[in-house]
């Protein structure tokens, strides 16, 4: 059995991770009002710009730009994951690399040739480690980021597809839909695909008239939709990073407290078995001079 001090110091060191962890909960949740607040705003202008952008590309043709175009063979995919720069966020970061790795590996399976944009260091660490090609890699972004790397970013991923680089583009990154779910996603962003529909979706969005030509606003949108896909990856994948930390944390704390209460059982078995011996000990050493 542990002695008596081993176990004060068990119960003092479990009792700081417990301070550490109550910090942690309540720096996450501080972070996570803003970028809670950040996606919430983005997110209606990300859909609508989609489904605005989807209506466009319908009644228009593939050769009217290149990012319409749908290739017949799909030789490269480029996939770009999102991810958060630290740990302690439970399964969050695991779940969307595991999503891309699945991805990647279906591609190569395919014979088909896979690059990679890692955004956040736990990205980036885990694709070091497999054979796929880091076109890039950025660590330390993800705390204060904002349209400018979306952009940069997003420029790339348009010039590799004009230019043949890339036949087809991915972005994985976990989805803020609530404080309890956090979800991977797989999105496919280029090409374009032109969204299809239906006579009751029609009547109830109705038609619209462009100006100037249909052809104009697809150059001038179509790269623009692109970074803004990337940045809503971004946003949701910062606010989810903030909420699985929270809940991280918290269940730590939990078993801090749980852990505490089974230490402070033990410490008071131990210190009980302790003071027995001794009585015994007394009883024997009495009984003795008795004799």
């Amino acid at each position: 059995m542990a002695s008596l001090r081993d176990v004060q110091n068990q119960i003092a060191g479990v009792k700081k991770t417990k301070q550490i962890t109550k910090a942690m909960n309540m720096v996450a949740s501080a972070k996570l009002r803003n970028a809670q607040e950040r996606i919430e705003r983005f997110r209606p202008y990300a859909n609508k710009f989609y489904e605005m952008l989807g209506d466009l590309a319908a009644g228009a043709d593939e050769s009217v730009h290149p990012l319409l175009e749908v290739r017949e063979e799909v030789k490269t995919v480029g996939i770009m994951v999102a991810t958060s720069d630290r740990g302690l966020c439970g399964a969050f970061n695991i779940n969307i690399i595991n999503t891309a790795k699945r991805l990647a590996r279906e591609k190569a399976a395919e014979g088909k040739t896979v690059k990679v944009w890692c955004i956040g260091k736990k990205a980036r660490d885990a694709f070091r480690k497999l054979d796929f090609e880091i076109v890039r890699a950025e660590a330390d972004s993800m705390t204060t980021f904002d349209f400018t790397l979306a952009a940069s970013v997003g420029n790339e991923l348009i010039a590799g597809y004009i230019s043949g680089d890339l036949d087809e583009v991915h972005v994985c990154f976990g989805e803020f839909v609530s404080m309890a779910k956090q979800p991977p996603v797989d999105l496919m962003v280029l090409p374009m695909a032109a969204q299809e529909k239906n006579e009751a979706e029609s009547a109830a969005t109705g038609d619209y008239l462009y100006e100037p030509s249909v052809e104009g606003l697809l150059a001038e949108l179509l790269p623009r939709f692109i970074k803004v896909q990337v940045y809503r990856g971004l946003l949701d994948t910062s606010a989810s990073e903030h909420a699985a930390r929270m809940a991280a944390m918290d269940n730590a704390t939990k078993a801090c407290d749980e852990l505490t209460n089974t230490l402070t059982l033990l410490y008071n078995k131990t210190r009980q078995a302790a003071i027995t011996n001794d009585l015994m000990d007394i009883v024997g050493g009495v009984e003795a001079l008795k004799g």
